[in-house]
């Protein structure tokens, strides 16, 4: 496999990534998709918390829910503190929501967040993809050509 292409999101500070996500998916579109949090999540991505390694996001009716996202409450918060694993839901355009749910019913294609970051605005994104799962063998074609990659990196740096 190549070098994953560089983001078109403008991304200013990313605060959690799913690194994951690149090594079980082949991944094939990618959305950006505002996300609709509390106050108390919002303090809490911006102190760098927060962790999307085992979430996906799913369709329900004409909307996009993250599941299984973690964002810790936040340590100032009080009695009106989140909850850290609830349901979050994604904003997106009506015909976006269309296609993702096409896409998924169709053609067996699974919704997986790649990233969440604040843009130049301020705004929390989430980096969405549309995704076809990795079989074991296409795995080990990752790790094999991973391997090799870093070998010829330190095979250069010994020669120079």
């Amino acid at each position: 496999m190549s070098k994953p292409l560089p983001s078109p999101f403008d991304k200013t500070k990313v605060v959690a990534e799913n690194r994951r996500a690149r090594f079980d998916y082949f991944v094939d579109d990618r959305f950006e998709a505002g996300i609709a949090l509390t106050g108390t999540e919002v303090k809490a991505l911006r102190q760098g918390e927060g962790s999307i390694a085992e979430s996906y996001a799913t369709v329900d009716g004409d909307e996009i829910w993250l599941i299984n996202s973690h964002i810790p409450e936040y340590s100032h918060g009080n009695r009106l503190n989140h909850e850290p694993r609830r349901k979050r839901k994604l904003l997106l355009k009506g015909r976006e929501i269309a296609k993702l749910h096409g896409a998924v019913t169709r053609q067996g294609l699974t919704l997986v967040p790649l990233s969440i970051y604040f843009n130049s605005k301020g705004r929390a994104k989430v980096e969405l993809a549309l995704a076809r799962g990795k079989k074991v063998h296409d795995k080990r074609d990752t790790v094999k050509e991973r391997d090799w990659k870093r070998e010829q990196a330190r095979l250069m740096r010994s020669r120079g």
